[in-house]
């Protein structure tokens, strides 16, 4: 009966580590996400003669989708993850929930506000400010990734 009883409380533990993993790798795939939306509106950022307001407004609407979500997707004890689902969100994410959830609030009002953008010179403006809502809550609420061991990239090689 004790075998019983732990490798219930073992499967049950496995369970919630598996969880959290996948609460991990749903929130890098959403992070992922945004971060494609980026590549998308920079250069429309850089070259304002690029602004396709089509193409920009799907793409805000992808962070304004993605700005709602970003609250729910870290559940508390998800702070950190087994085997290989690493998080790099900071401890202020559990311990400010309300400046959390406001910061997501602020960052999907701005991209909604910045799909009035009635060309490239309004749009640039606008979407500056959304990647200031993405800097400022990756600033606190968010470490730095690890960054590799060598030169750095472009460095020319060691004779």
């Amino acid at each position: 009966m004790k075998k019983l009883i732990l490798t219930g409380l073992l499967l049950a533990g496995f369970g919630v580590t598996a969880a959290f993993a996948g609460v991990i790798e749903d929130r890098q795939d959403v992070m992922k996400q945004l971060g494609g939306t980026g590549r998308v509106l920079g250069p429309m950022v850089r070259d304002p003669s690029a602004y396709n307001a089509a193409t920009a407004n799907a793409q805000l609407q992808i962070i304004v989708d993605a700005s709602a979500k970003i609250p729910t997707l870290f559940p508390a004890g998800s702070d950190t993850g087994p085997g290989p689902a690493k998080t790099l969100a900071l401890p202020t994410v559990w311990s400010d929930r309300a400046g959390f959830a406001a910061a997501a609030a602020k960052l999907g009002a701005d991209a909604k506000a910045a799909m009035a953008a009635t060309d490239g010179a309004t749009f640039a403006v606008a979407y500056r400010t959304v990647q200031g809502d993405c800097n400022a809550c990756h600033t606190t609420y968010r470490a730095q990734p690890p960054r590799p061991a060598g030169p750095p990239p472009g460095a020319a090689p060691a004779q």
